[in-house]
């Protein structure tokens, strides 16, 4: 499927990453629409392109780091409630905090809003850490944005796997 480039300067592009998993075979749907900032954005859009099936999972993603200045995706259901102090413990780091807009670019090549286990294919160049929460693994298929927030991917869980495995990410997966 061929995208309109965007004008935003990024380090891979949304339509180089859909070319890649043309290139690479993997399985995807791609919806146009309004860019969204937040999941309530995001929920009200669900609702009219994709309805409300729940054997799929809406994600949220943040970009974190801790206080040694190391750099975390973190990726879970959109309802999922994040306890930072919690979630430290839990993947053993002291003291997260989110990352700046200007080291999330540096770091995962996006802007806030557009944050998707999608940006790991900048972030494998600079060993950020992906998590994701094992609550995912439910899910037939997970809608994120291809490294813009007025597109959302629609991939099998799978299919996502196999998206990690090109890019030589390797994702830790987490009880939340």
């Amino acid at each position: 499927m061929k995208v309109e480039e965007n004008k935003t300067e990024l380090p891979t592009s949304s339509i180089e990453l859909v070319n890649k998993l043309d290139y690479w075979k993997i399985a995807y749907k791609l919806y146009f629409h309004e860019p969204l900032m937040t999941v309530q954005e995001s929920k009200t859009m669900q609702k009219t392109i994709f309805g409300l099936d729940k054997s799929n999972g809406h994600i949220k993603n943040l970009f974190l780091r801790d206080k040694k200045k190391n750099n975390i995706l973190l990726v879970a259901h959109q309802d999922t409630i994040i306890d930072l102090k919690l979630l430290a413990k839990i993947i053993n780091m002291d003291r997260l905090s989110f990352g700046s807009p200007e080291r999330l670019m540096e770091n995962l090549g996006v802007v806030p809003g557009a944050v998707s286990p999608f940006s790991m294919i900048n972030g494998v160049k600079k060993d950020v850490k992906l998590f994701l929460d094992n609550n995912l693994k439910s899910f037939k298929k997970i809608f994120a944005h291809p490294l813009e927030n007025n597109q959302t991917i629609e991939i099998p869980t799978d299919q996502l796997e196999i998206f990690f495995k090109k890019i030589s990410a390797t994702p830790i997966w987490i009880n939340l």
